[in-house]
């Protein structure tokens, strides 16, 4: 076990923290951003909290953006990053697994070194984890130490989540062959089209992977959701008061968010995208970014760039070499890929857009341009972070779903929230034509109906900010549960 701890003097150390909190992500960073921001929030709201951050690693690792993220800015006192033994991939992973049986098989080798990490850290008085880290709950009752799942999607798809084990027992064959969408207790239901990935097909490793983890839901002593009240109103109020999930029962739920990337280091390419900003009017850039693992077809990005083009609209495109098989192939190696998109983008391309518009390879800082005054929409796979950082910046999006629950959130946020516009494909159609993103793109950036959902933004934006601020609901929902912790571990 490496134990990287803040340097300030070492001040937390002469004086020990009288609560110490475990903090357990799996490997993906859509997971491990919120995670560790509620760990940084944890020690900087209450410094009567230790956290310990535990990083989940493998003897293959070649994620950038995670080294990135974790390391390249000094620790807040009281918060260490501690890494579990690496994982042999080559033991555990086979060549023709999909995302999320990847990930619960290297998270259940890693959770062998569990026990002993948690003893060596002088087992903690509560250990937060993500949906797909279950395997902690048996390993924390043999140390009685409490655990909390972290709902990293939305409150909408924890809602779907509980309910889960239920589908499994009454319904029989395809969830996606049913004729009707799919009721949700005191929610909106879910259409078959929309379901998540890990559903789809009930005889997958996938959908066994997930049936468990959801199925443990309801031994968590509590489950923290990255949301607020004012933006997830009915999901919440389903969950507390409707018979179903009383019933289960479903343990407190705490909306701690938004929990988002605050600040992060620049490179050159994120200088100059925030330099062309800076000469740009407001709202009037479209941001195009796919998440930390989303990659188009070549076909796809063909028609992306092309519309681009024909919108005439200013944007900044971060952009990843086609995958034609797998549309989150660098989900494992963000911002480690090599990438030249000259070889890829169509012959003329960055001629006719130069001085409209920006390309970046692979990565890119993306609170800092969301944050930006110019930024004034956002094509987004509908990743909850993203989702988060968007309504936090008050940019509108445009709902682009990929892979796993991107669809179901893209649905909650065009339909229920009403904060973004969705493009569409032509009957019989494999992709979205370059027509309808010209055509989608204007409608956010300049029609009136765009304006109508800018201005829901920015409320929202307003309503978040409220809700994290000292007396916030956000905030309380912490206060409640820090003071819960510190209560539980004085009982004798």
């Amino acid at each position: 076990m490496e134990v990287l701890e803040a340097d300030h003097d070492h001040q937390h150390q002469t004086t020990k923290p009288k609560k110490h909190v475990a903090v357990l992500s799996n490997p993906g960073m859509g997971h491990i951003i919120p995670l560790f921001e509620l760990a940084k929030r944890l020690v900087v709201f209450n410094h009567d909290i230790h956290v310990s951050f535990l990083v989940i690693n493998t003897d293959e690792d070649n994620s950038a953006a995670r080294d990135q993220y974790l390391f390249s800015t000094a620790l807040p006192p009281s918060l260490d990053v501690v890494n579990i033994p690496p994982v042999k991939v080559s033991d555990v992973v086979r060549d023709d697994m999909l995302i999320l049986t990847r990930i619960c098989v290297i998270v259940e080798e890693s959770l062998k070194s569990l026990k002993l990490v948690l003893i060596e850290l002088g087992k903690p008085e509560a250990l937060v984890i993500d949906l797909f880290c279950t395997g902690a709950f048996e390993i924390c009752s043999e140390l009685s130490i409490p655990v909390y799942s972290f709902s990293t999607p939305s409150t909408a798809f924890l809602t779907f989540s509980l309910y889960f084990p239920t589908l499994d027992r009454e319904v029989e064959g395809e969830f996606i062959d049913l004729p009707e969408p799919i009721s949700i207790p005191g929610c909106s239901p879910v259409r078959p089209d929309d379901l998540l990935d890990q559903v789809r097909d009930r005889k997958n490793e996938q959908y066994k992977w997930f049936f468990l983890h959801m199925s443990r839901l309801p031994l968590a002593a509590g489950i923290l959701v990255n949301t607020w009240e004012d933006f997830e109103p009915v999901p919440l109020k389903a969950i507390r008061e409707h018979s179903f999930f009383l019933q289960l029962p479903t343990p407190p739920v705490y909306p701690v968010g938004p929990l988002i990337k605050q600040d992060e280091p620049l490179s050159s390419s994120d200088e100059e995208c925030l330099t062309w900003l800076d000469n740009q009017p407001a709202d009037s850039v479209l941001f195009i970014a796919l998440g930390s693992g989303g990659t188009l077809t070549t076909e796809q990005l063909l028609e992306m760039a092309w519309g681009l083009e024909m919108s005439k609209q200013k944007f900044i495109w971060v952009l990843r070499k086609p995958d034609d098989a797998d549309a989150s192939s660098t989900f494992f190696n963000v911002g480690s890929d090599v990438n030249d998109p000259n070889s890829y983008l169509p012959e003329g391309f960055l001629e006719k857009t130069r001085g409209v518009g920006l390309v970046v390879k692979s990565w890119a800082t993306q609170v800092a341009i969301l944050r930006h005054q110019s930024t004034g929409g956002f094509l987004s796979h509908c990743g909850w972070n993203s989702t988060m950082e968007s309504i936090t910046h008050g940019v509108p999006i445009i709902a682009w779903p990929l892979y796993a629950e991107q669809k179901m959130n893209a649905a909650i946020l065009t339909e229920e929230i009403m904060v973004a516009m969705k493009p569409v494909k032509g009957p019989g159609e494999t992709v979205v034509k370059r027509e309808e993103i010209s055509r989608v793109v204007r409608l956010l950036m300049e029609s009136e109906e765009g304006e109508i959902i800018r201005s829901r933004v920015k409320k929202l934006r307003d309503s978040a900010r409220i809700a994290v601020d000292n007396g916030g609901s956000s905030y309380n929902s912490l206060s409640c549960l820090v003071e819960k912790w510190k209560n539980e571990s004085s009982k004798p």
